[in-house]
């Protein structure tokens, strides 16, 4: 299957543009993948790309893949010596498997947010500084500059900046979630993997989870996992529906969930299938 072109299915409607950028506009492009635990398949055969300063939604039922994709982004399955892979994936061109990646700085280009919060026990100040820290910048006013930078761009600031050296376990849920996200911005990734970033989350902290995400897509590439269609429709630009570890139809959200090319993607969104 190219890039452009979808797998094959029972069409609903006549077909609406397919996704199609040039390469200069793509942030990953993920070709053949194909990935099994202990020999049971997980990914079959995917072929996408992910376009550069846009949020990408993964959607699908439990089981389909999507956090697996997620995590083969920034090769999080390496940690696992029963998983196996084929296939390719490109971050801006290169090879993120090529023998000369350091897996390291590959992890801060490409950041990760889990779906429940995970801050370290220390203080506010200090869970976005680790990171920091870690590159070898250890300059007060270079750390307060770069902090007081990423908890701003994680709407976070006005909330704790009389109070930065609290316990960030101090914080509320919600709050907690947007911390993590500031200590990933605050080392400068180019890509900012989300899974399921709001769901243990109340409504209010979801929205402003979601008004985040909108917002951050100006800085950098932003790749979504949700079980929330309402969701992907809210705040991504291109949604990829899977299922059973196949990519069944990837558009422009707009055009998938108001017309889906396929009979399969009409019976998931609407509901009618699980």
């Amino acid at each position: 299957m190219s890039a452009a072109s979808f797998p094959s299915g029972e069409a609903v409607r006549g077909s609406p543009p397919v996704v199609d950028f040039s390469s200069a506009s793509s942030c990953f492009d993920i070709e053949n993948l194909s990935l099994a635990y202990d020999d049971k398949p997980a990914l079959s055969d995917l072929t996408l790309k992910v376009p550069r300063h846009r949020v990408t939604a993964f959607i699908g039922p439990s089981g389909c893949g999507k956090s697996t994709l997620l995590r083969a982004l920034n090769r999080l399955h390496d940690l696992n010596d029963q998983v196996t892979r084929t296939g390719r994936i490109r971050l801006e061109g290169q090879d993120i498997h090529a023998r000369e990646v350091d897996v390291a700085e590959l992890r801060r280009r490409v950041g990760m947010v889990f779906q429940a919060p995970n801050p370290f026990p220390m203080s506010i100040y200090e869970n976005v500084a680790y990171g920091l820290r870690l590159q070898g910048i250890r300059r007060k006013r270079e750390l307060d500059e770069i902090i007081e930078w990423a908890l701003l761009s994680a709407a976070l600031w006005d909330e704790v900046k009389t109070n930065l050296h609290a316990s960030a376990w101090t914080l509320s849920g919600g709050q907690q979630q947007r911390l993590v996200i500031a200590r990933t911005l605050a080392v400068r990734p180019d890509v900012l993997l989300l899974d399921e970033p709001a769901s243990a989350l109340d409504p209010i902290s979801t929205l402003k989870i979601e008004e985040l995400i909108r917002g951050l897509k100006s800085q950098l590439t932003l790749v979504l996992v949700t079980h929330n269609m309402q969701q992907a429709a809210r705040v991504s630009d291109y949604t990829a529906f899977l299922h059973g570890g196949e990519l069944v139809e990837y558009a422009p959200t707009d055009t998938l969930f108001t017309n889906p090319r396929l009979r399969r993607t009409e019976d998931y969104i609407t509901g009618r299938v699980g």
